[in-house]
């Protein structure tokens, strides 16, 4: 068990660091959502003129195509935080890995006569394809890059020192043979996610018939399912067919059919008629409007209280983004694969709340908190209870979140982002000299990785650590686990282990 919850560790670790930026784009995010927000727009004509509309919807579109190739970020950033060396190389043979990955995984479709051909309203979403970096492949979400990060990194390892002899074949070694190991690992994913997803996204969509015909229980199936499948890609298997296929209703006005709880409620907001039962299936958005504002809150009480000013400030742009924008992933990716039992209890709290919607009867616009009060105000509906009960998820969110972060001493943003005592970038020489001593000697480091507040080391005999050296360093803390040490220093944690690395290297016998 223990063995298995390192592993994990190892595994957020990782996400950490490509993840990282998520908070700033998201306030860059926000700004530009808030200056092309239709709307706030027609509320502040000012915000009409045009430089300031340019301006909204460079830093929308600039943050949003990160957003969406955040498989990318994440292959290229796992591989480079996996490296044990030379992380600059592993990153760039990731990226063109990945576009091998893509091309591999395009060809294969195309040579199986698989593509499918985008449709006019909705593209390629919920046909299980999708466009990455212009390239048409197998929706995977994020997983697909991050398999191909993780496997990038752990074959890098071990090819980028592999030596050939011989006039030809040693012009093959080392990062050469590196590059053609992880060119024909790509091939092989890509070709292999061609025959692996389609039962996936097969049995996905099988779901969906159950879900129409099962009251209650198919509305929480529906919404826990659209939440907990994002990282994967297959949420999209299940919201579309109901939204924009027959699933989701149909209303047929004088010859015209109107088919899917999408086009159907547009439809009758238009022509002033009252919103059916359909567009419980449109309420994939209550919880994107009002949890996360629950979420971002919860994550900021639970924070160390020295850090919870930095925390705040991290958080409220990116819940407001979910909340104007309808635009969760900065928030998702911060602490679904970190967190996975937050994850799941988020998903569960949105299918529980889609039936309270349902079984209430609240038939209001739930798409954002801008977006929802403009139809819901000139429509009429029952929004008062539809508000009512945001408040609640809000409240919800805040009581389980902060239950569990606590409970289980969850590592969400704030609670291990303490600064180092001293404040300083750099380390001191003579500092990480003694800190090496304390550890047992050059000899004795077996690794050394950080995250963002944390040196992470693994030493080859635990009893030549000197505790007492290590304990009066001037950190924040320090934990042992038999030959796994992790020391608590701060936001300079990645200079502090460039600085050790240096010195690391200067002590090498020559």
């Amino acid at each position: 068990m223990r063995k298995l919850l390192r592993r994990l560790e190892r595994f957020s670790q990782a996400l950490l660091s490509p993840l990282s930026y998520l908070s700033a784009a998201g306030l860059l995010l926000v700004v530009g959502a808030l200056l092309t927000s239709k709307p706030l727009c027609q509320a502040l004509p000012v915000l009409q003129w045009a430089p300031l509309q340019l301006a909204g919807q460079l830093l929308y579109n600039g943050m949003m195509v990160l957003i969406d190739n955040l498989s990318v970020i994440l292959c290229v950033g796992v591989a480079a935080v996996r490296a044990k060396t030379e992380k600059q190389d592993a990153a760039l043979l990731a990226f063109m890995a990945y576009l091998i990955y893509l091309t591999a995984n395009h060809t294969t479709l195309e040579a199986l006569d698989r593509l499918v051909q985008p449709d006019a309203l909705t593209g390629l979403a919920g046909t299980g394809q999708t466009t990455i970096l212009g390239i048409q492949v197998v929706d995977t979400g994020v997983a697909g890059g991050i398999v191909l990060g993780f496997a990038a990194a752990w074959l890098f390892n071990r090819t980028c020192e592999k030596q050939f002899r011989g006039m030809i074949t040693q012009l093959y070694s080392g990062l050469r043979w590196s590059f053609l190991c992880l060119s024909a690992l790509a091939v092989v994913q890509g070709v292999a996610f061609c025959f692996l997803c389609p039962p996936l996204q097969a049995c996905v969509s099988a779901i969906t018939g159950w879900i129409a015909a099962s009251g209650n229980a198919g509305v929480f199936l529906y919404g826990f399912l659209e939440r907990l499948l994002i990282p994967t890609g297959l949420h999209h298997l299940i919201y579309m067919p109901f939204q924009f296929s027959s699933l989701g209703g149909t209303l047929t006005v004088g010859s015209v059919t109107y088919t899917g709880a999408y086009a159907v409620s547009m439809t009758e907001y238009t022509m002033g008629l009252p919103l059916s039962d359909g567009i419980v299936w449109m309420y994939t958005g209550f919880t994107k409007t009002f949890g996360y504002l629950g979420i971002a809150a919860a994550f900021i009480f639970t924070a160390r209280k020295e850090n919870r000013a930095r925390t705040a400030a991290a958080m409220i742009p990116l819940a407001i983004t979910a909340s104007l924008a309808s635009i969760t992933e900065p928030i998702d990716f911060l602490f679904c694969f970190v967190s996975p039992l937050l994850w799941v209890a988020h998903a569960a709290i949105t299918g529980v709340f889609m039936v309270l919607l349902n079984a209430l009867h609240v038939r209001a616009f739930t798409s954002n908190l801008l977006g929802s009060l403009v139809f819901n105000l000139s429509a009429g509906t029952n929004y008062q209870l539809l508000y009512l009960l945001g408040l609640v998820e809000i409240l919800t969110y805040f009581i389980v979140f902060s239950v569990l972060i606590k409970a289980k001493n969850l590592p969400t943003p704030g609670r291990d982002d303490s600064l180092a005592a001293d404040g300083s970038r750099h380390a001191d020489p003579q500092e990480v000299c003694r800190f090496i001593a304390a550890l047992g000697g050059p000899e004795n480091i077996a690794q050394l990785e950080n995250c963002f507040t944390r040196l992470r080391l693994t030493v080859r005999d635990a009893s030549l650590l000197d505790m007492g050296a290590l304990l009066s360093l001037p950190y924040k803390g320090l934990v042992v686990q038999g030959t796994h040490l992790q020391l608590v220093c701060g936001l300079q944690a990645a200079q502090i282990r460039h600085d050790i690395d240096q010195q690391l290297a200067e002590m090498a016998p020559a």
